[in-house]
């Protein structure tokens, strides 16, 4: 018993670590992309991804440990996606209200595919782990609002593009943010 629990946390750990290392990577590359192409939902998803390595951060600590530590840092890592959820739409807000230059469309939809491929990358490896634990379940959570997003934000750099306008990239921005939330509520709800 003691042995396969083993194997499971060992293979756990290195699912984790694996799609902990893809988002960080798209978290740097999205942040830096969504700036010089002034593309709120790049930025916002990069920070999506930011979050998501934090909690596969958390989940990897979770790992091996009691049920009760498990459930804790799906809470926090609920908790902290409503921070960012919130920070991030004020940001929206903000640039709604200033006067905005044209996002870069073709960066958008660029980036937001490699994302996206990233992303399904890391959904079907979570979900080859087969695994119903909370820390993984939320995981498993923040990975298929990813690929959502990247979808929305490809979306938005098309309607950028054909319409004329900043708006789908900050209404896609807004989008995110709420995505995250309900994210977050879901993985909060598991917990419970």
């Amino acid at each position: 018993r003691v042995e396969i629990e083993t194997d499971t946390s060992n293979k756990q750990r290195k699912l984790l670590w694996t799609v902990l290392i893809i988002n960080f990577l798209f978290f740097g590359l999205e942040m830096l992309f969504g700036i010089f192409s002034n593309s709120m939902g790049l930025v916002a998803d990069s920070l999506d991804m930011l979050a998501d390595s934090i909690v596969y951060g958390l989940a990897l600590f979770a790992v091996g440990g009691t049920i009760t530590r498990k459930n804790n840092i799906a809470k926090f890592a609920g908790y902290f996606q409503i921070l960012l959820a919130v920070i991030g739409f004020v940001e929206v807000v903000r640039r709604f209200i200033g006067v905005e230059k044209m996002p870069d469309f073709q960066t958008m939809i660029i980036v937001s595919v490699l994302a996206l491929i990233a992303n399904v990358i890391c959904l079907y490896l979570l979900q080859k782990g087969k695994s119903k634990e909370a820390h993984m379940q939320a995981s498993m959570i923040f990975t298929s609002n990813d690929v959502i997003i990247n979808s929305g934000v490809i979306v938005a750099g098309l309607l950028v593009h054909w319409l004329n306008s900043s708006y789908p990239d900050l209404i896609i921005g807004a989008i995110v943010f709420v995505i995250v939330a309900r994210g977050a509520y879901r993985i909060l709800k598991l917990v419970e």
